[in-house]
């Protein structure tokens, strides 16, 4: 028996457990069976769930499930990722909390034991909340990137791309991260506003005839200047090119260099160069070969470079110095304020520092030739499409790939150094010693690269390596490549391109055929989700609060392609409203007998209401699939909503009822049967979305009909005949449902009290429309709360008329409400939205207040003069009907 409410807390878990130990999340080995594959972008080992994860993992587990239910060999791969930086610094933070211990004084070995330590305890905190959710991953595949299947094939790929001269050392600048003292990643660099100053440098010119003057907001790099850049064009300083300035302070004369980098429109139109602290002067110096001078040790204190009086100094103690240098100096020519983007380590929150060192490269160039090619060819194809773009413009101007790391957390990078610097690349140490043994002719004790190599290029392998490369192992065989990956805009560059490039050069193959690029979720008025803003969701509250379904329904329901979702608890509430229209429907049908039949033929059926919605849910199935095939979620949800609760629960539903009701057993038993069927089938093609509701209620209807053949969650996906189609059913309830839909209307515009029973006139309609509407009068009379339905009367004084499917009607009201009163109400209404629409039409024609508003205050506006527009058509509507009607 149903109970009388869905209690979410209690049944989700339950129902969990019972899908993890039947072994459905693991795919079927039946050979005939065609394989699709997915596997999970491996959320950080230290991580929480967060709305973002919601949104990602929801979509996965929709096309898994969906994938599953149609007979396919349905595998999702899910793992963790071991996140370098994130973890190291959570254990040392653990560290110094319990005995103010650093990792240094712990030193390598006891260090990354700890981690591991850490990790076993603690690491497993998402893998359980995405169980939560309902994630049917399969778990006995779980993989983590530092496994020993997933080092092994790191290693291969290092040793393999260095042998190729595909990975290289190189001096270059990165991004340098002093709390760490590590290079860092873009991704992991955040530009804060800050307040700043510019500082105008006078230089003078060695031969005493004058000055250039340049302007910086980093003073202290001046120390490191080997130019100053002016523009070839510009007329100014035209004489100077080739000329040197004495730096101040150091004293070293440096050149004055043409380059189209220096803009005459900016400042002075003169720019100083600092190679080894500025990525774009970096570039200017690889032009110009000039001198790259490191002023910072890797805590971002000034070094050997610099005068003495200056080494050893934190670099914004010796910001300060040197401008009260310049100023003794006479030098300093002005100090501008200024609000500039200043880039911080996103988990240490440290000041980053482009910075020279050498570090271990990627050719990233040569390997992204065939990931272009791949896309430009349609073998990986992007939705929305507009994203391929954004993949070409990054892999275009593509710059070599940075992959090494100063940390202990991670893939040690496999090389080893001889006593004479000479490095031996290989997947062991015993094949380096072998390798140093045959180089020097004798054994010599070699010490392991200390770099640990960037997360990112474990993940790039995560397509092929999770499923046992480079053993050529059964899985590989049958899974790679995969099918879809859902992921989110912000890492395409990071991991989906780099992604691209090893499958293809590994495996000869693109690593997955579609990419989905899931939206941004952002809070109900719009605004970007920010802990400093306060408005950060919590996604597993929502499932305490909601429950899983409504959260998972929200996600797909708002997860248009191109645009960002704006997440309420208005909408949730409604989501799950919608849960509980259906479990309430669902308890009607039991408690009124509408069990599932032995041997039951929906293409027998001969009642139009049963005909009727079996062509409906042909229709819903043959759109859900559609959409679920083209990852359009929210074209999947919008169609089960209209569905389940327009179309099924409103209509049908309320339909049978006088039928369920009445004498004719056989029409009774056939609306059971059919209502049975038919809310089999709703609960198949909903379970992708709402898998926690559906299987609970195909469990509840199991004691009525035949025995179940299998849980919902492995139940065949409905493949419904075209001829379930059936036009003459269609029209005929179109027919009932326009009478009873328009005759709402009016009653509702016009304020008809619910206790009035007016009589519904006929006054225009051919012979089989009269036949449709008498044969269903019980149930026009019942939900339209209407006396009676006359035919071929004309329309009395104080009927409003109206028309529906080709038939006219007019239902008589005047005895029922004031007639003038409800005119002069309506054309006040009207009048007040025609105000609103003139005056947010005119905010939104205000350019001015469209470039300054928020976005989510742009929106709000916009949505407003929609919401009103419809209002005022709907009431100017009324009036319409009212017109002559005395």
């Amino acid at each position: 028996m149903i109970e009388k409410t869905f209690d979410a807390p209690s049944v989700e878990p339950r129902l969990y457990a019972q899908w993890e130990a039947s072994g459905v999340f693991a795919p079927t080995d039946d050979p005939a069976a065609e394989p699709f594959s997915m596997v999970i972008p491996p959320p950080n080992v230290t991580g929480s769930l967060h709305i973002g994860h919601a949104l990602n993992n929801t979509l996965q587990d929709v096309l898994i499930r969906f994938a599953r239910m149609r007979g396919q060999a349905a595998l999702w791969l899910p793992g963790t990722d071991h996140a370098g930086i994130a973890t190291q610094m959570v254990v040392e933070r653990q560290l110094a909390e319990a005995g103010n211990i650093s990792r240094r004084e712990l030193g390598r070995e006891a260090f990354v034991e700890k981690v591991w330590e850490w990790k076993a305890r603690s690491g497993g905190t998402i893998v359980r909340q995405l169980r939560r959710l309902g994630a049917s991953c399969d778990w006995s595949r779980e993989r983590f990137t530092l496994d020993e299947g997933l080092s092994a094939a790191v290693r291969k790929v290092f040793v393999t791309l260095h042998r190729q001269k595909l990975i290289y050392r190189d001096k270059r600048l990165v991004n340098w991260d002093p709390h760490f003292q590590s290079a860092i990643s873009d991704l992991e660099v955040e530009q804060r506003e800050m307040d700043g100053q510019f500082w105008h440098f006078a230089y003078p010119l060695e031969d005493g005839s004058g000055e250039i003057v340049v302007a910086t907001t980093r003073p202290e790099t001046m120390l490191g200047d080997t130019a100053v850049a002016v523009n070839p064009a510009d007329e100014r300083y035209q004489d100077l090119v080739g000329k040197c300035v004495r730096l101040p302070i150091a004293g070293r004369p440096i050149p004055i260099v043409a380059d189209d980098y220096a803009d005459p429109e900016k400042g002075s139109g003169a720019v100083k160069i600092t190679p080894a602290h500025d990525f774009n002067d970096f570039k200017v110096g690889q032009r110009h070969r000039l001198p790259m001078i490191n002023i910072f040790d890797p805590a971002a204190r000034l070094n050997e470079n610099v005068p003495r009086e200056y080494q050893g100094l934190d670099r914004f103690v010796a910001r300060k110095k040197v401008v009260e240098a310049m100023e003794a100096l006479g030098l300093l020519r002005g100090i501008e304020k200024t609000r500039h983007a200043v880039p911080h380590g996103d988990r240490s929150g440290a000041v980053i520092e482009p910075y020279l060192t050498d570090q271990w490269y990627v050719d990233a160039a040569t390997l992204a030739g065939p990931a272009i090619r791949a896309v430009e060819e349609g073998r990986t194809v992007f939705e929305p499409r507009v994203w391929e773009k954004t993949y070409f413009e990054w892999l275009r101007n593509i710059e070599p790939w940075c992959v090494s790391r100063q940390l202990w957390w991670g893939h040690r990078i496999p090389a080893w150094y001889g006593p004479d610097g000479h490095i031996f690349v290989e997947e062991s140490e015993e094949a380096a010693l072998a390798a140093a043994r045959e180089h020097y002719g004798r054994d010599e004790p070699l010490r392991q690269d200390e770099d640990v190599l960037d997360t990112w290029f474990s993940s790039a392998l995560w397509p092929f390596s999770t499923f046992g490369w480079p053993e050529k192992s059964a899985d590989l065989a049958r899974f790679y490549p995969t099918d879809t990956l859902v992921t989110s805009f912000d890492i395409i560059f990071f991991w989906v391109a780099r992604m691209m490039m090893m499958g293809l050069h590994f495996m000869g193959e693109v690593p997955f055929r579609r990419v989905f690029i899931n939206a941004l979720v952002r809070d109900e008025k719009g605004a970007k989700m920010s802990k400093t803003k306060g408005n950060v969701v919590d996604p597993l509250e929502l499932v305490d609060d909601y429950g899983a379904d409504a959260l998972r329904f929200t996600m797909a329901a708002l997860s248009g392609q191109a645009r960002d979702i704006r997440l309420s608890r208005q909408r949730l509430e409604g989501y799950r409203n919608f849960g509980t229209k259906l479990w309430n429907a669902a308890r009607f049908c039991q408690m009124n007998g509408c069990a599932r039949v032995e041997g039951f033929d929906p293409a027998s059926v001969q009642a139009p209401l049963s005909r009727w919605i079996r062509g409906e849910t042909l229709k819903t199935a043959e759109t859900v699939t559609a959409a679920l095939n083209a990852c359009a979620f929210d074209e999947a949800a919008g169609a089960l909503y209209r569905f389940v609760w327009n179309v099924f629960c409103d209509w049908h539903v309320e339909l049978a009822k006088p039928i369920l009701g009445g004498a004719d057993e056989a029409a009774k038993a056939e609306t059971r049967a059919m209502t049975a069927w038919t809310l089999d089938v709703i609960l198949k093609l909903l379970h992708p979305i709402m898998p926690f509701i559906t299987e609970a209620l195909w469990e509840a209807t199991a004691e009525e009909g035949p025995p179940r053949d299998s849980l919902l969650i492995s139940a065949p996906w409905p493949d419904l005949p075209e001829t379930y189609a059936d036009p003459e059913a269609e029209a005929e309830m179109a027919l009932v449902i326009g009478a009873i839909s328009e005759g709402r209307s009016v009653r509702s515009e016009l304020n008809v009290p619910p206790s009035a029973r007016p009589p519904l006139l006929v006054t225009e309609a051919d012979a089989r429309r009269r036949r449709i509407l008498g044969d269903n009068a019980s149930a026009i009379g019942q939900m339209l709360r209407i006396a009676e339905i006359r035919f071929d009367a004309a329309a009395a004084p104080g009927a409003v008329p109206f028309l529906a499917e080709g038939a006219a009607f007019a239902l008589p009201v005047a005895d029922h409400i004031d007639l003038a009163a409800e005119r002069a109400r309506l054309a006040k209404e009207v009048a007040s939205l025609a105000g609103d629409i003139a005056r947010t039409t005119g905010k939104l024609a205000n350019a001015d207040f469209v470039a300054r508003a928020p976005e989510e205050v742009v929106e709000e506006n916009r949505e407003r003069l929609a919401e009103a527009q419809t209002a005022k058509a709907r009431l100017e509507a009324a009036l319409k009907r009212l017109e002559g009607v005395g």
